[in-house]
């Protein structure tokens, strides 16, 4: 063999050498890796997982909140729906007591000639006024006072059950 001839073998040699060192090195490196990636892989699973049950415990909180919230404005729309339906049926029955003639309605004159007797400026204890004269007022503006103030009635619920619903609803 000549000298060249071995050089050349040698260097094929060195070559398969690094070829097999290179190869054994990848397979080390891979063996190495694929542990660090499992691992990794298992704590983003875990990660994963932790995040879903705190998704679905926050979404059945809201949901359970949201529930408890309807359930309240159900009852307060029951509460002032009763509310509405007593005041109409009073004022109905007060109605047709004044349509009857059964009750009159009647206002306090401010003087009264006859006896000198005035009506107080500031108002007084509660009670009927016996000695007071007092004006009888025509049925139809009865029916019209009536009205106004079943007016007035149904504002002050509608607006009670408005202010009831905002507080149900606002944080």
């Amino acid at each position: 063999m000549t000298p060249v001839q071995k050089l050349a073998g040698l260097v094929a040699l060195i070559m398969v050498l690094m070829a097999a060192a290179a190869g054994v090195t990848w397979r080390v490196q891979d063996w190495r890796y694929d542990g660090k990636l499992a691992k990794q892989a298992a704590n983003f699973q875990t990660d994963l997982d932790a995040i879903r049950n705190a998704a679905t415990a926050q979404a059945r909180a809201e949901q359970d909140k949201r529930l408890a919230t309807e359930q309240q404005l159900a009852a307060a729309d029951q509460q002032h729906s009763k509310e509405l339906s007593d005041a109409q049926r009073n004022q109905a029955l007060l109605r047709d007591r004044l349509a009857t003639a059964d009750v009159r309605l009647s206002v306090l004159l401010a003087e009264d000639p006859a006896s000198g007797c005035d009506v107080p400026a500031t108002p007084g204890a509660v009670g009927v006024v016996h000695a007071a004269r007092r004006a009888q007022l025509d049925p139809a503006h009865a029916q019209r006072i009536i009205a106004i103030t079943d007016d007035g009635d149904n504002a002050v619920i509608a607006l009670r059950a408005c202010q009831s619903y905002v507080r149900a609803v606002s944080p």
